[in-house]
This record gives structure tokens, sequence and C-alpha cells, in this order.
């Protein structure tokens, strides 16, 4: 049996590692905002044309655009509805 580099393992799993939600909060699920009131909070921040609304992790998680059409993925505080992490763009 041949034995795989340590190395090219290591870069077999951070890929993942990167894709991984931010932690977002340690508050129980009774402390989060509903889900109406956070898909409420994210119209006011401008996104738009949402394709997915998701519970990720202890994050909310969206799919959509900005207000200026850029692809938006955004993970939310799900107690303050505070940005934690955002791609814009690509």
């Amino acid at each position: 049996m041949k034995k795989i580099p340590l190395l090219l393992l290591a870069g077999l799993f951070l890929p993942v590692a990167a894709q991984a939600a931010p932690n977002c909060t340690a508050e129980p699920k009774d402390k989060w905002l509903t889900e109406e009131a956070m898909k409420a909070k994210v119209a006011t921040l401008g996104y738009e044309r949402i394709k997915t609304f998701k519970t990720s992790g202890n994050c909310y998680e969206i799919y959509g655009y900005t207000k200026d059409g850029q692809k938006a993925e955004v993970y939310f505080n799900p107690v303050t509805g505070d940005v934690v992490k955002s791609s814009i763009g690509g």
C-alpha cells in the first residue's frame, strides 16, 4: 500500500475548513430572531431576490443579491441580525 504524503492529505481537508460556517452565536435557539423577523431584517439591509434562506450551524445564511445586483452569500448572527461574514460578487 502506498503512503500518501501528509502535506497532500492536509491539502484535501483545507477547502472543507475554509467553507465552514462562521461561529455566529453561542445563544440557544429560543433567543434567536424568528425566521420571519430575520427575513424582514435582511430586506432592510438591502438584500433581495433571496434564493436560499437557511440555518447553517449557529447562523442564519442567505444566498441572494445586493441592491446593486451583485451575488451575495451572507451569514448573520441570529440573535442580533448583524452580518458576521459575507461574500459579495463573483
